[in-house]
């Protein structure tokens, strides 16, 4: 049976309110057996957590306030976050989704910085990975993680699309995979070349981030974790191997990235 590993999925979110497990047992059907669930902010750790409860072996939870949720409280955010943290009895897998996004809004640069920089010390000071959110912020993200080199911190950048030499230098972050996901089929994508120029196949690991950026030939609608076997059909054409293969790879890459999931 060919199974794979879904890193990066928000199937807590109200968009499956009407058929969140009938969305899991989709995933699972389709080979896609270990769904990783990022937070986005305080608030979600609730229905995270409740997922992975419900469905043990198959949801794992992530912890961290998402660069689009910077807000005025955030301060308070981090600070209960990292109550949750410190009291969850060692559940999380990772510190995520955190980052930086100067897209949509570039007036809390400083903020988000500075959510980023503490984050950032939980990984530290609990070894666990990051999963790493970054849009229109290339040049600050490379910047903050250098500083940090000499920690060796570990984690993906999540939805990765960037260019060839963007991608050789996220990959000098020994530590660090590269996350891909449904853009990668997309008609106009770079994506398939940048891979093809300056990624190993032992440097990636499949996600979805549904229910955005559905894959074609699911574009257009909800993307869920059942939809990953459409994104290692790409992968296997790129890398001229099978889709096995593929499948084999980004699980052991995952399972690298998050040893918790075979303690938990």
């Amino acid at each position: 049976m060919t199974e794979y590993i879904d890193t990066h999925t928000h199937l807590f979110v109200q968009e499956f309110d009407d058929d969140r497990d009938a969305a899991v047992e989709r995933a699972i059907e389709a080979g896609v057996r270990r769904l990783c669930l990022p937070s986005i902010d305080a608030s979600s750790i609730e229905p995270i957590m409740a997922m992975c409860d419900r469905h043990p072996g198959v949801c794992y939870p992530m912890i961290g306030l998402h660069p689009t949720d910077v807000a005025d409280d955030y301060r308070l955010q981090l600070r209960q976050m990292h109550s949750l943290l410190k009291e969850s009895n060692n559940r999380f897998i990772a510190i995520g989704e955190v980052g930086l996004d100067f897209y949509w809004d570039d007036t809390r640069k400083e903020q988000q910085i500075e959510a980023f920089e503490t984050q950032i010390q939980w990984a530290v000071s609990t070894g666990l990975p990051l999963v790493i959110h970054s849009r229109s912020a290339f040049e600050s993200l490379r910047d903050i993680m250098e500083k940090h080199r000499e920690e060796q911190l570990t984690g993906i950048f999540h939805c990765f699309s960037g260019t060839p030499d963007e991608a050789r230098t996220l990959l000098g972050f020994p530590g660090f995979m590269l996350g891909i996901g449904g853009t990668l089929t997309y008609k106009k994508s770079l994506l398939p070349q940048t891979l093809a120029e300056a990624v190993p196949l032992d440097r990636i690991v499949l996600e979805t981030d549904s229910p955005y950026l559905a894959p074609v030939p699911k574009r257009g609608r909800r993307n869920e974790s059942a939809y990953i076997p459409h994104i290692a059909n790409h992968l296997a054409t790129i890398y001229n191997c099978s889709v096995e293969h593929i499948a084999h790879t980004t699980t052991a890459n995952a399972l690298k990235i998050f040893p918790k999931i075979k303690q938990l």
